[in-house]
């Protein structure tokens, strides 16, 4: 358990410069299966519906992704949406040119707008409504998030959230042996585990939290072991 006490700031495969693009396109496509059957396109898309609530309006709502990585959460969102008659206007922006290329190729006939970006350096034309990140969060230092924290906070009309892992010994196991047998790409074999070591506790994201001096927002615990952080401006 010692081992699960603290974060581990450990980097990432995926974070370093000069990976393949067949490599990425293999860890954006299992990252997809691994959303897909673990539940983390439910936990963002509940996200969305717990910002916009029952409102309903003609125009659509802008949501923006920072660390979009392949796009899959954005085309989670946009078959959600179809679903229920919401009208949304969706945008990724991520620093990695083959994750934004990967984004592209995949998006289909999705009207989804992909940036290659720093996310602090972003122009927005008009302020987006709701900004999120889907496994982006620990991939940055405690010192990091408040800032980005912050930003989020200020750069969004209606509120923000967070989609992130759990740190937690079985967790860790879990998708250890699940990548260990099932994966065919050595990034997802080596981030999959050590996404979970760099991953948050409650206690953690109410630290972080308090330090960004936002005060709005609720935490919920979903399976399987993610936060979903969920932060308004409308109380």
């Amino acid at each position: 358990m010692n081992r699960f006490r603290h974060r581990c700031y450990d980097k990432e495969l995926l974070d370093a410069p000069g990976i393949p693009f067949d490599a990425i396109a293999r860890n954006m496509q299992e990252l997809d299966v691994i959303n897909t059957r673990l539940g983390g396109h439910g936990i963002t898309t509940r996200g969305v519906e717990i910002l916009v609530g029952r409102e309903r309006r003609q125009e659509p709502w802008r949501i923006t992704e920072i660390g979009c990585g392949g796009g899959d959460n954005l085309r989670a969102i946009a078959r959600w949406a179809r679903a229920r008659g919401i009208a949304v206007q969706l945008s990724g922006i991520d620093w990695n040119a083959a994750c934004i290329h990967y984004a592209m190729e995949r998006k289909g006939n999705e009207a989804i707008n992909f940036t290659c970006s720093d996310y602090r350096a972003a122009r927005f034309e008009q302020a987006p409504d709701i900004i999120f990140s889907s496994l982006f969060c620990h991939h940055f230092t405690d010192a990091e998030l408040v800032g980005q924290l912050q930003w989020m906070a200020q750069h969004t009309r209606r509120g923000f959230f967070i989609n992130d892992l759990h740190r937690h010994p079985l967790a860790y196991h879990s998708i250890k042996w699940l990548t260990k047998l099932f994966s065919r790409s050595a990034l997802v074999k080596n981030d999959a585990p050590l996404s979970v070591r760099r991953g948050f506790r409650k206690e953690e994201w109410i630290g972080l939290m308090e330090a960004a001096r936002i005060s709005t927002y609720r935490i919920h615990w979903k399976w399987a072991f993610r936060w979903l952080i969920t932060a308004t401006h409308h109380g």
